[in-house]
Order: C-alpha cells, then structure tokens, then sequence
C-alpha cells in the first residue's frame, strides 16, 4: 500500500512538473519590443515612417524594401544602423493581420510621411527617469544589419540581399 502511494505520488510531481514546463515555454513568443509603443498587445505590424519599413512583431522581423524586393530580417539596413527605434515614431497597424503589410505601402507612405508624428508615444521598455529615452539603450548591433553579407534571415523564398532570390506574393 505504501509503495503504490510514492508511485501516484511520483506521477503527479512528474505530471505538474511537465505542466509548468509547458507554460513556461510559450509565454514570450510574438510580444512586443522593448521599444515598441505602449498599450497595442494585440497588433501584428508596426510601420516605422522614418526608415520606410515595417516590424513584425510576430516573427521579431523587420521588412523593407532594397534590391527590387521586400526583405525580411532580424536587422535594419546598413543605412539606418544610427536609427534610434527607442524615439521613432511607431504607426501601429491594427487594421492588418496577413503575413504582407508592404502591400499598402503606397497608402502607408503618403499617410505617414518621412518625419511623421502622431499622439506622443510612451515604449515599453520607457525609462521613468527621463519623459522620453532619446539616448540609446540597447545595443547597435542587435538591432542593425552592420555587414555586408549574406544574412540568411530572408524569409519566404526572397534570397539574399544582392537580388539572387525571387519574390512571392
């Protein structure tokens, strides 16, 4: 009698441990950046109006357009390695749920020009210290493509960054 209770005993510590494990797991998968805006938990794509580009927040991607085509990476173009995410501006699309926000880009272009500003936006990982961060906090190359070559972070078919890939849509 004794040994059959260790045994369920031994099932359901071995049971609840698994369970936890599990939850633990899957908590941070599509959240948002550090630097992202406050209060849109549940949008899917900022547009970055300054850099002409979009974030994925699901595929922690950035995606814009070089070499004839739309890129997908974990990095911003060379040219904007001095960008700073913390105060740029963030046009949270919330109207859009597919896997290609760039098809409205025309529309996202004119709407929110180079330079665009909104409300006054507060980021996640805002610094109670300051009203808002305009000094960099994270580090440059995390957040920036700073080489030249292939970053094999594209994504659905589109190749490398020198035009050797193809496009879907």
């Amino acid at each position: 009698m004794r040994t059959l209770k260790l045994i369920a005993a031994g099932i359901i510590l071995f049971a609840s441990s698994s369970l936890h494990a599990q939850i633990s797991v899957s908590l941070n998968i599509g959240s948002p950046p550090s630097w992202g805006p406050v209060g849109y938990a549940e949008a899917d794509y900022y547009y970055l109006p300054d850099v002409e580009a979009y974030y994925d927040i699901r595929a922690t991607q950035f995606i814009y357009f070089g070499g004839g085509r739309w890129i997908r990476s974990r990095y911003l173009p060379r040219e904007y390695r001095n960008y700073d995410l913390y105060s740029g501006y963030k046009v949270v699309l919330n109207d859009y749920h597919g896997s290609r926000p760039y098809r409205y880009f025309n529309d996202h272009k004119v709407k929110y020009c180079r330079g665009y500003h909104g409300r006054p936006q507060r980021t996640i990982g805002y610094n109670n210290r300051r009203e808002y961060d305009n000094h960099r906090e994270y580090d440059n190359r995390r957040e920036y493509d700073d080489d030249d070559d292939d970053d094999d972070d594209d994504d659905e078919g589109h190749g490398n960054k020198h035009g050797n890939g193809h496009r879907r849509d």
